[in-house]
């Protein structure tokens, strides 16, 4: 591609991407490589690109990458991290300077950003110009070969880096990871059935509902119609008057 000034497949052999990227085998003497991603299925990134996030190098202290980059232009320090190792935020965390005059991150906890066995990538741009180097709107004298350091913070664990690459261009430009599972999710619309559902308990109602109870229906004894309180009355009458009539005849 064009826009690639210089990529390497960190820890590992030469690899060519997805995007047609050709990474080349990781030359670096100082630092230790390792393979031990190999272990995990790396998410966000496709399957044949998972080689990318599963060897990397790291130094117990620092290690430094120098590219030959003479050409005035805009570029991209373009970084592919995963963590492999820890299963919480706060373990691994170090920085990455530029020609050791430019702090480009100051603290970088992968874990924090994407969690366990998932790529991560980061952009920093940066411009060369007039032999002098610029970066976050600061500048300094440039020498023509770039300088990447990964160093340790404090006691937080070592360095690393999974791949490298110095891209020609703007950040808008990078093909990008795909989105983070949780997020994605997050993001589905909702199928017709479940929208119809929200809009009936979101929507106030005035229709009155009849509640069904648990129960038989029982009948209110103080309902009854009062009428039905004559009918002994009229019974008992009807008994007493014919033996008036027949007393009165004696």
């Amino acid at each position: 591609m064009d826009h690639i000034v210089f990529a390497v497949n960190c820890g590992g052999e030469a690899h060519t991407d997805m995007h047609g990227i050709r990474y080349r085998k990781d030359y670096l003497k100082m630092g230790i490589t390792s393979d031990y991603g190999r272990n995990s299925d790396i998410y966000r990134v496709a399957r044949e690109d998972m080689a990318l996030y599963q060897t990397e190098r790291y130094d117990l202290q620092k290690f430094s990458y120098e590219i030959d980059l003479s050409d005035d232009g805009d570029y991209v320090v373009w970084m592919k991290f995963a963590e492999v190792w820890f299963n919480g935020p706060n373990m691994k965390v170090f920085q990455i300077l530029l020609d050791d005059e430019h702090s480009i991150i100051d603290e970088l906890d992968i874990f924090s950003k994407v969690g366990r066995a998932t790529a991560h990538d980061e952009y920093i741009p940066f411009q060369i110009k007039n032999g002098r180097l610029v970066v976050k709107g600061r500048s300094s004298s440039y020498s023509g070969k770039l300088k990447i350091t990964f160093q340790r913070l404090d006691h937080r664990d070592n360095p690393k880096v999974n791949a490298l690459i110095i891209w020609r261009g703007s950040v808008e430009q990078i093909p990008k990871l795909s989105p983070i599972p949780e997020m994605e999710l997050a993001d589905e619309p909702l199928d017709e059935d479940e929208n119809e559902y929200e809009e009936t308990v979101a929507k106030p109602t005035n229709v009155k509902r009849t509640l069904k109870t648990s129960g038989p229906q029982i009948l209110d004894p103080y309902a009854e119609d009062s009428s039905s309180l004559f009918v002994p009355f009229l019974i008992a009458l009807a008994v007493v008057l014919p033996t008036i009539f027949c007393l009165c005849r004696l």
